[in-house]
């Protein structure tokens, strides 16, 4: 009996050493897990830096060609300024571009009319050299100029940036799925609303560059050839001041230039009465 009291004694004592042990183990998984999500949580700063360092060396992540903004000025001397407009929008449509802008003034002048305008396209980066020789077509071409922005460094750092936060973003999101309380929830939404927020903003920046690089902006200044010259005549009256001004300094230099002898004469022979009188006197 006293052997049954016994066996019965330590097989208690095992059960409850079991017990204890697997509470532990469950406590210890516990709190181990609640650690490492809390470490995630608050070291989504450290996440982005690490991003940051992996898209160190830009120039080896992201593999483009030169990026170049192309902008053509123009002057076009035309006989009608409206339906050269009109021709060179149909062309610009036909080239697979489109136009921007346009505008016809027309002026009036001693019952003279004549207009002037200004059309802005633009026009395939690869199809510009030939609708400018269409365009060239119209009229006399007075002045043309073209400029082009190499724009490459900028479109990789913003493509490279781009993907950075993109991938931060990700890992944001994953950080949200451990959260456990609403102040770790809070906290990680707040960071992707911003994360977000600067993803929008260089995906825009990124649009823009790439709808200026593939399409040139071409502006043209259109004249017609038989317009009126005119002014107001103010400045035709500043111009016969001035040069009568001048005319009045030649023609005062002038006169002294045939006063001064007589004057040097006219002093001498002062200068000998006086002395001769002088002489009488005495």
């Amino acid at each position: 009996m006293k052997r049954t009291y016994l066996l019965s004694a330590l097989l208690l004592v095992s059960i409850a050493i079991l017990v204890s042990g697997c509470a532990s183990l469950d406590k210890d998984a516990g709190s181990s897990s609640y650690t490492s999500n809390e470490q995630a949580i608050y070291d989504y700063d450290t996440v982005a830096e690490e991003s940051v360092r992996q898209v160190s060396g830009t120039g080896s992540l992201v593999s483009v060609d030169r990026k170049t903004i192309t902008s053509v000025d123009m002057s076009l001397e035309v006989e009608d300024v409206p339906g050269a407009i009109e021709q060179i929008a149909a062309t610009a449509r036909a080239s697979g571009g489109y136009v921007s802008g346009s505008s016809v003034y027309v002026h009036t002048y001693d019952q003279n009319t004549w207009r002037d305008g200004y059309i802005t396209v633009r026009i395939p980066e690869a199809g510009h050299p030939e609708f400018l020789d269409e365009v060239s077509q119209l009229g006399e071409v007075t002045s043309r100029s073209v400029s082009s922005q190499d724009v490459t460094e900028e479109y990789i750092d913003v493509n490279a940036r781009l993907e950075n936060l993109k991938r931060q973003e990700q890992r944001l999101h994953e950080v949200l799925n451990m959260s456990r309380t609403v102040e770790e929830v809070l906290s990680v939404e707040k960071e992707i609303e911003r994360v977000r927020g600067e993803i929008d903003s260089l995906t825009g920046r990124l649009n823009y560059l790439n709808d200026r690089v593939e399409y040139s902006t071409i502006s043209i200044r259109l004249t017609e050839s038989d317009r009126v010259i005119y002014s107001w005549g103010l400045g035709d009256a500043l111009s016969e001041s001035v040069r009568g001004f001048i005319s009045m300094v030649n023609a005062l230099i002038i006169l002294v230039g045939y006063m001064l002898p007589i004057v040097i004469l006219l002093t001498l022979l002062g200068g000998l009465f006086v002395a001769l009188r002088r002489m009488a006197r005495r």
